[in-house]
């Protein structure tokens, strides 16, 4: 696959679903449905729908985070892939107003959809930055806790994401992701296929890789807090073969 051209083609993508609120497939790979619906399937309680702006639900992500980083109050959080920014606002009422939350997302028309969220709903703790995760725009050590929901698989160089999320993090910090996987290779042409990529399959690595690439980047403890089997609808070909889990890893 083209690098460059591939993430032209997600950051293209994903600044449309800003503008216009479509799903994040032109294939049937996605669900499409009613977004509190899909919210709740992916790991969203009644809860956390309701005490976020409606628009930063966007039915994109394939977990929810939040509810397994065990957050406290005054800690400084990082959404790797903020989107509409979901998981920046439900991470700010568990850190409260001594904490902050950080997103960073490299579509300028998520990153001010996120804006207008935070603003019209006075959330004072949040604050959303243009930037790609392979390069992220945060110092060094300056964060207690890095989250992301469904980014990761997107991006054309896994492993300077976590080289980065590394960087980034505090001594004692931790990262906690929800992601897709795969069980076994993907078939070639799932693999350079753009619409795959920015349906999150194309891009996703093979599980125990996945993993790898989070240990080579420094982190101890790494490893599956849930999975779950991620229901597609593109081919028999992927049928049992992506995953949806939960990632938990340490900077020691």
């Amino acid at each position: 696959m083209d690098k460059t051209k591939t993430k032209k083609v997600v950051k293209e993508r994903y600044s449309s679903i800003a503008q216009n609120n479509g799903s994040c497939c032109s294939s049937s790979c996605c669900d499409t449905g009613n977004l509190i619906e899909i919210g709740r399937k992916i790991g969203y309680s009644e809860d956390d729908l309701r005490n976020v702006p409606e628009a930063a639900n966007m039915g994109l992500g394939c977990g929810n985070p939040v509810a397994l980083a065990s957050l406290k109050n005054g800690e400084t959080v990082l959404d790797l892939g903020s989107g509409g920014g979901i998981d920046v606002f439900l991470a700010s009422k568990k850190v409260g107003s001594k904490g902050k939350v950080i997103g960073v997302d490299m579509t300028d028309v998520m990153v001010k959809r996120a804006k207008m969220n935070a603003i019209k709903n006075g959330y004072k703790n949040v604050e959303f930055r243009l930037g790609e995760i392979e390069k992220l725009p945060i110092d060094n050590e300056s964060v207690n806790v890095i989250i992301s929901n469904c980014v990761i698989n997107l991006s054309t160089d896994k492993d300077q994401v976590f080289r980065e999320a590394y960087r980034v993090l505090k001594t004692g910090g931790r990262l906690m992701v929800s992601d897709l996987v795969t069980e076994g290779e993907l078939p070639e042409e799932v693999r350079k296929s753009f619409d795959a990529w920015a349906c999150c399959i194309g891009g996703a690595l093979e599980k125990q890789q996945y993993l790898e690439s989070i240990r080579k980047a420094g982190f101890k403890d790494v490893q599956i807090l849930s999975q779950v089997a991620y229901d597609i609808d593109v081919s028999r070909e992927l049928n049992g073969k992506i995953t949806s889990v939960h990632v938990e890893a340490y900077k020691k």
